[in-house]
């Protein structure tokens, strides 16, 4: 297993109950594939530098987790078909 971590932009618009969702079933995913999340760090909404498909704030949150190559290529094409996520970055941890 690899040690990853993840940052993702939420809508703007979105509820705290629909932000709590899209992120219970992130990990969902990743337990599922048999890696563990160590943390979740809700950031909160935020400006962000630049407009991103037209928002000017976003919710970040922030996940640290441990899982198989494969479990990341997943959660990473997860994150591009979302309507939810604005922006994501995926990273390798040494």
């Amino acid at each position: 297993m690899r040690d990853y971590e993840t940052m993702f932009i939420l809508r703007p618009d979105l509820e705290e109950e629909a932000v709590e969702a899209v992120t219970t079933r992130f990990q969902g995913l990743i337990t599922d594939g048999g890696g563990t999340v160590a943390s979740v760090n809700k950031w909160g909404k935020r400006r962000l530098a630049y407009e991103i498909r037209g928002y000017g704030e976003g919710v970040y949150v922030i996940m640290e987790f441990s899982a198989e190559a494969d479990v990341a290529r997943e959660l990473e094409r997860v994150f591009k078909i979302a309507d939810e996520v604005i922006r994501h970055l995926l990273i390798k941890k040494d």
